[in-house]
């Protein structure tokens, strides 16, 4: 099969397009054939040789996400069937013709989408949802931050809570990102190159914030903070150290966690991938939810994709198809 690997930790040019060993699947996977694969941040610092594939995943082959067709599967796969349209989490791989994944980490491509728009969805509606709505415990009514509002995670984000009734504010950094995420359903945005956040929410009052910046950032999330409010942690791309006001958190009575996705147990997500369909997957039905594709590349540009996502230009997802 074909498939686009990193030859070398470094910059986009080290993706290139080679001959590569097909997958076989195991008794609980399936052998999808990949029609899109959705990118990731996890996908560029992969590359750059700072985010190491999990074991038993392969090292060299980027891709959290995929949309395809079920070719075949294992003895003991019972959800899934050959010429299944079907989406999937993968903790890597992604980037390629073929790909196993275990069956329950797969969900049925939603009626209407394309495999490009399916392929965006599993990494960013399963973060959103663990994240946000399970750990965060957003509740209809409440106020959510999202930091970074125009990338995948947060178009995801903007739209489930808006569907189930919150109130949304978000950090971007242009007024084109901003008025985009407006049309998505966020109630405000605050571009964080004009203005500082903590100033414009101090009276505001925020129930959860989802916070992939980090850094810096913490000191200013408490503040802003509502009491019993929740700060959720997805990445920390501005650093991860910081200083924290322990009065703050104790007043407040304020619980900050977080959680990476990759190397979670298969139990965990395939209770994930269930929850997500029964409270997700209805919403697309609906129409409330709708993927947001940005652009797509050949497999055989998968540099030029990376280039895109690095610039920090796009507002929602980047995808590769397989032509």
């Amino acid at each position: 099969m074909k498939a686009v690997v990193i030859t070398k930790p470094g910059g986009p040019e080290v993706l290139q397009l080679q001959e590569y060993p097909a997958p076989v699947p195991g008794q609980e996977e399936v052998l999808i054939k990949v029609h899109a694969a959705g990118l990731n941040r996890a996908d560029l610092s992969q590359r750059e040789g700072r985010y190491p594939a999990p074991p038993g995943v392969p090292a060299d082959i980027p891709g959290l996400e995929v949309a395809g067709t079920v070719v075949s599967s294992g003895e003991s796969v019972t959800m899934w069937s050959p010429g299944d349209k079907i989406c999937a989490l993968l903790a890597g791989g992604g980037y390629a013709e073929y790909v196993t994944v275990k069956e329950g980490q797969c969900l049925p491509v939603p009626e209407g989408l394309s495999f490009a728009e399916a392929a965006s969805l599993p990494e960013t509606v399963f973060t959103v949802w663990s994240n946000v709505f399970q750990r965060g415990k957003l509740t209809p009514g409440e106020t959510l931050l999202i930091h970074g509002g125009s990338s995948g995670i947060g178009i995801t984000a903007i739209q489930l809570a808006h569907a189930l009734n919150n109130k949304i504010w978000v950090t971007v950094g242009t007024e084109e990102k901003g008025e985009a995420c407006i049309r998505l359903g966020a109630t405000q945005y605050i571009n964080y190159k004009k203005q500082d956040f903590e100033k414009a929410l101090a009276t505001t009052g925020i129930d959860v914030i989802l916070d992939m910046v980090g850094g810096k950032y913490l000191g200013k999330n408490l503040t802003i903070l509502n009491p019993e409010g929740r700060l959720v942690y997805i990445n920390s791309m501005e650093g991860n150290l910081a200083e924290v006001n322990i009065s703050t958190v104790m007043q407040k009575r304020i619980t900050i966690t977080g959680s990476t996705l990759r190397s979670r147990e298969y139990s965990y997500k395939k209770a994930l991938a269930a929850d997500i369909h029964q409270h997700v997957w209805p919403l697309i039905a609906a129409k409330k939810f709708l993927p947001v594709v940005y652009a797509t590349f050949p497999f055989k540009e998968a540099a030029e994709a990376h280039r895109l996502m690095g610039s920090s230009e796009h507002i929602g997802k980047i995808v590769l198809v397989n032509e």
